[in-house]
């Protein structure tokens, strides 16, 4: 059974914001009821669609003990209740505690692993294709960082994301993406093993994360292009260390103002992952059965192109669409994944 009490405060507190709404509140309400009215919104119409359900279920029941209504209220009954555990899966769904990050802009960097040169260029190729799932999402995407190799892989690279929903859908992408492939340095036709990293971070504005300036060094540097080309005349490039941390970050465009915001950008949500990263383990070892650890270290995901093959390791999810995925199309695997971790967290409110 469904919560009653659970479900009776949000169907009062959505009525609530609602009338507050039209009553035109002060600017400095307004616009945090209307966070809190779009967050709640889309869970108070399902928690009403599955009360009218049960309400006409109810309804139908009490036609049975009428012998010239029973044959249709027996009907009615079958149609009504077929759906029903849907509806109750998607209350669930619903009432799960939400990640309060979940909406913001994210900051996607990605960083070649064990692999050399080639591992420089899947780095690459995984840049273009979070940058093409970015455009067919109608994303932003905001190259904040790169370090280019002569064969025009990247060591690094570091973007801004903003949109609809960018770390609830980008989150799952964290950790070790493995590919398996014959290198373009590779004359002798034998497919290597590589790897890159990726890290999504939410992005963190300066009420989240306050760094007061005791705690960082500035360095300013002369910037410089891909292998050594296109070096500016002007000491523009920034680099920014978080002393207590340890933390580097730099930015290397042609803006000596820009790439300090940019930076402080990129710290400033290093910084809140950090946090956030801290309470989740502080919760997982209050928990005795901690389901996953999130640890980056993982290999996450398997890039197989002799097969056209991506393989899920976490979800066990094997697609044979890899020319696909690697044009952005990453909805099925996305999807899964949100899936599997609903399913993980409803198991664990099970008594």
């Amino acid at each position: 059974m469904l919560p009653v009490e659970t479900l009776d405060q949000i169907s009062r507190r959505f009525a609530f914001l609602e009338a507050r709404l039209n009553e035109g509140p002060p600017a400095e309400e307004l616009t945090a009821l209307s966070r809190e009215y779009a967050e709640l919104r889309p869970v108070a119409e399902t928690v009403a669609a599955y009360r009218d359900r049960m309400r006409r279920i109810a309804d139908a029941e009490a036609m049975l003990d009428d012998p010239d209504m029973r044959e249709l209220a027996e009907e009615e009954l079958d149609a009504l209740r077929a759906d029903l555990p849907e509806l109750e899966q998607a209350v669930r769904l619903a009432l799960l505690p939400k990640d309060a990050a979940d909406a913001r802009p994210a900051i996607l960097e990605i960083r070649a692993g064990t692999g050399g040169d080639e591992a420089a260029l899947f780095a690459a190729d995984l840049a273009r294709m979070y940058q093409r799932l970015a455009e067919a999402r109608g994303w932003r995407f905001e190259v904040l960082e790169q370090s280019q190799t002569e064969l025009g892989g990247y060591k690094e690279f570091v973007a801004s994301v903003k949109g609809e929903g960018v770390f609830a859908r980008l989150k799952f992408e964290s950790g070790v993406h493995r590919v398996q492939r014959v290198p373009q340095t590779e004359s002798g036709g034998r497919i290597h093993t590589s790897a890159a990293t990726v890290a999504v971070l939410p992005e963190a504005g300066e009420v989240d994360i306050q760094i007061p300036a005791e705690d960082i060094r500035i360095d300013t540097m002369r910037a410089s292009g891909a292998g050594g080309q296109h070096v500016n005349t002007t000491d523009s490039a920034v680099r920014i260390t978080h002393l207590p941390s340890g933390i580097v970050v730099t930015s290397s465009e042609k803006s000596q103002h820009a790439n300090r915001a940019r930076a402080m950008e990129v710290l400033r949500a290093r910084l809140f992952d950090l946090e956030r990263q801290r309470q989740a383990d502080a919760r997982a070892a209050a928990r005795k059965g901690q389901v996953g650890s999130g640890d980056r270290s993982e290999r996450i995901r398997t890039y197989n192109f002799p097969q056209g093959r991506l393989t899920d390791h976490r979800i066990n999810l094997t697609l044979y669409k890899l020319d696909q995925v690697m044009q952005g199309d990453l909805d099925e695997v996305i999807d899964a994944l949100i899936a599997a971790d609903h399913a993980e967290r409803l198991a664990e409110l099970e008594p």
